[in-house]
């Protein structure tokens, strides 16, 4: 049951989505107005699914593997690779450090584009070695702004990953943007495409409790439903949580 209280009934989605008209330089300086229809949205979708206790690892390091592992492919690829590192021992900062190179690409191969991946794992561990002493629990005890700063210069982790990973494995409250979330926004009509990440992160953060196990849920939820509703081709609009909040059908939906 979800903890968060309604809100007031809503206008319709495409009524909230026309600021008015600002210059270039205050429209590069402001900060992303708040969009109170993004509550009603959670709240449909957990009464609809429920928890989805993602982010799937058994560990904090795991999750931060998993985060790496994942970009531009599928779950199922990335959780073969981790099934290959847990079997051969690995899923330690330390373990992952000393492994060559050319074995740690050879078990990670199943999540694709490996040879870049692999270079990233070990970017990080040795980042969490030099920086935290090796420790993710003094890692996480970094404030939130500034960890995020330390993790976007680390080798091969974009926005998405380093939010996915001070989320999901250090419970920092921070909203993951990928593919999914951008794409049932713009069918709702509350973006048009172009918005940069921090600004789509910047919409939810001002929307929503500063919660991090509400952003867990969310993001979650938006994961189920780009999944089996929100498809990129065909999507499924008739049985989605969401259809109720369309401003307009989508074409070639069912």
């Amino acid at each position: 049951m979800s903890t968060y209280a309604p809100l007031p009934d809503s206008s319709p989605a495409s009524a909230l989505v026309r600021p008015a008209k600002r210059s270039r330089k205050s429209r590069r300086s402001a900060a992303p107005a708040a969009l109170p229809i993004l509550q009603h949205y959670f709240d449909a979708l957990f009464r609809a699914h429920g928890q989805q206790y993602w982010w799937p690892g058994r560990t904090p390091f795991e999750v931060i593997v998993g985060a790496i592992l994942v970009q531009n492919t599928s779950w199922t690829n990335a959780a073969s690779a981790i099934a290959n590192l847990r079997a051969a021992g690995l899923l330690t900062p330390r373990a992952l450090e000393n492994v060559p190179l050319p074995k740690l690409t050879r078990l990670i191969r199943p999540s694709g584009y490996f040879r870049q991946k692999a270079r990233k794992l070990k970017a990080f561990v040795r980042f969490l070695r030099e920086h935290h002493g090796g420790s993710l629990k003094a890692m996480f005890r970094t404030p939130t702004p500034q960890l995020r700063e330390q993790l976007l210069r680390v080798h091969g982790i974009g926005p998405e990953t380093a939010d996915s990973i001070l989320l999901y494995a250090g419970n920092h409250p921070v909203f993951v943007v990928d593919a999914y979330t951008r794409r049932i926004l713009e069918r709702h009509g509350l973006a048009h495409g172009k918005e940069p990440y921090e600004g789509v992160r910047g919409l939810f953060e001002q929307s929503l409790p500063n919660d991090p196990q509400l952003f867990n849920e969310y993001h979650a939820l938006i994961v189920h439903t780009g999944k089996h509703h929100c498809l990129k081709r065909s999507p499924v609009c008739s049985t989605c949580a969401l259809r109720s909040f369309l401003p307009r059908p989508v074409e070639g939906s069912r």
